[in-house]
């Protein structure tokens, strides 16, 4: 583990106490992603099998150059079977794997920004808000008639419908499915819960309330 001498004291210090929680906070250049790949390294030269190894990132560019770090630290073959990538790309894989217990297939298409970017559902989404609780809230529906737009409702309903028809995630979908997953089928959130030993978060400040409550 010689890699570990290349970190200053306090650096080192994180990534050598790996047992409970530990939270990092510095400024920033101070080196945090730095401190979480070594941290992911030094687990892995323990003997820690990487599949038990859940790391989150909030870009893909972030994951890919964890991964290449972590690869010429520790090899490639110990980096290889790392669960590492974004919020989105981690749940996805999930989702396809548990997509039935939703009524979705294995094969559900995934939306880009770009064919669903709608202000409005992307707010309610990030709030754990579904369809049917969104008409049922007389606060939200009041702040839609105020703002002139009382027909979001009705327009979120046939939405979700016609996603849920074709087969169809959206970016949002992947963290409020994920949400619903674990929270309506506790036999699978228990399955991922005794999946991983370890659970690391780049940016970990920049949660939102649905990637805070999946964590």
């Amino acid at each position: 583990m010689d890699f570990i001498n290349e970190l200053n004291e306090n650096q080192r210090e994180a990534v050598v106490n790996t047992e409970g929680p530990t939270l990092v906070i510095a400024g920033a250049g101070s080196g945090k992603t730095r401190v979480l790949t070594y941290r992911i390294a030094n687990l892995l030269s323990k003997g820690v099998p990487a599949y038990r190894i859940l790391a989150l990132t909030f870009t893909n560019k972030a994951a890919r150059e964890m991964q290449k770090r972590i690869a010429t630290l520790v090899g490639q073959g110990n980096a290889a079977n790392l669960w590492m990538g974004t919020f989105h790309s981690i749940f996805s894989k999930i989702l396809r794997v548990e997509a039935e217990h939703l009524g979705y297939t294995s094969n559900f298409t995934i939306y880009d920004s770009q064919d669903s970017k709608n202000l409005i559902k992307s707010i309610v989404k990030d709030n754990l808000v579904v369809a049917q609780a969104y008409a049922q809230s007389a606060k939200i529906t009041s702040a839609d008639q105020a703002a002139k737009k009382p027909m979001i409702s009705e327009i979120y309903k046939y939405y979700q419908a016609r996603c849920k028809q074709s087969d169809v995630m959206d970016f949002d979908d992947l963290l409020l499915q994920t949400n619903i997953l674990f929270r309506d089928f506790p036999e699978i959130l228990e399955k991922y819960q005794k999946k991983f030993d370890y659970i690391l978060v780049d940016e970990y400040q920049d949660t939102n309330y649905s990637q805070y409550l999946i964590i």
